[in-house]
């Protein structure tokens, strides 16, 4: 029988070219979990399914809405914080959705005089609101994957799992 000693070291114990070997080990498994999960289900929430998307050069989503984009819109006034930039693009369709209803030419009966006209306007700002709020989306997916690869995050989680290393920053265990 043989044994083996071997030293081992907490993150914060390593030099920093055996720091960078240790992040990329963990980065390798940041994406092993669905990270992007609480952003589908926010979506949901508002009235969005997101299909699929890409980052970095590939960034971007798509995706349909549930119901309507006036349905979409209301959800994301009603769940989202004004500072956000879904609830700007929700907001901002609103306001001209409202002002091509309210000045839509009518007879003297107050009857739409080219209903046709009135529609396409409408499927046109719904589908151009269905791609801002998608890029909205984009973004948010785009800075939460920046996020959980940052060396910050890393560090963090490395540490507050306690993981250990050998002195080149392999993971040892």
């Amino acid at each position: 029988m043989k044994t083996i000693e071997t030293k081992v070291y907490e993150f914060n114990e390593l030099s920093d070219k055996a720091k960078e070997k240790a992040r990329a080990w963990y980065r390798e498994g940041s994406f092993d979990y669905e990270w992007c999960d609480s952003t589908y289900e926010d979506a949901k929430t508002a009235g969005l399914i997101i299909e699929g998307f890409g980052l970095d050069r590939n960034r971007g989503a798509t995706g349909k809405f549930i119901e309507d984009a006036c349905h979409c819109a209301d959800a994301i006034l009603k769940n989202h914080g004004d500072t956000c930039e879904t609830y700007k693009t929700a907001e901002a369709f609103l306001k001209e959705r409202d002002e091509i209803v309210d000045t839509a030419e009518k007879d003297e009966d107050g009857a739409l005089v080219d209903e046709y006209e009135l529609d396409r306007k409408l499927d046109e700002i719904e589908t151009e609101f269905l791609r801002a709020i998608l890029e909205d989306y984009s973004i948010i997916l785009q800075n939460e994957s920046e996020y959980i690869t940052s060396n910050e995050y890393v560090d963090e989680n490395i540490n507050a799992n306690e993981y250990t290393f050998t002195e080149d920053g392999k993971r040892f265990g």
